[in-house]
């Protein structure tokens, strides 16, 4: 058989590959039902079904003809898992409020199209839903400024 759709095909074997990953990792926990969900249910069902679709996305790349594989740009990756490990070393000294300024900014160089003045006004509507949600609504212990502005 004759490989029809690159994109397809790495795409599916991916799905399968972290289908399988929570499919064996779920097999160590409690699974539970549906209706008393153990530690295993979710990673166990989610995991199945990535396989499954993975599967059929890998199957099909070899019948339905599709696009190739786009070349790989390195800086957005760069720059979004930067913001990421930047947000989680930084969310305890420095508080949520500025932890979360400094992913939104960081993360906004991974795009070509950004412009300082929407990314500001998308922090302090992020920010301010945020701390809503989270702190306020869910009542989850993120301190929101740093230790010494109190």
């Amino acid at each position: 058989m004759k490989m029809k759709s690159p994109r397809d095909f790495w795409a599916g074997l991916m799905f399968s590959a972290f289908g399988l990953f929570f499919l064996a990792a779920g097999r160590n926990y409690r699974m539970g039902t549906a209706t008393n969900m153990g530690p295993a249910y979710f990673p166990t069902v989610l995991g199945g079904l990535m396989a499954v679709l993975g599967g059929i996305m890998f199957l099909q790349s070899f019948v339905v003809r599709g696009e190739k594989v786009p070349a790989m740009h390195f800086r957005p990756l760069f720059f979004i898992i930067l913001s990421l490990l930047l947000f989680g070393y930084l969310l305890k000294p420095i508080g949520l409020v500025f932890a979360l300024a400094f992913l939104l900014v960081a993360s906004a160089f991974a795009g070509h199209e950004s412009k300082l003045k929407e990314v500001l006004i998308l922090s302090v509507g992020l920010i301010l839903f945020s701390v809503l949600v989270f702190v306020k609504g869910l009542r989850l212990p993120f301190p929101l400024w740093p230790k010494f502005l109190g």
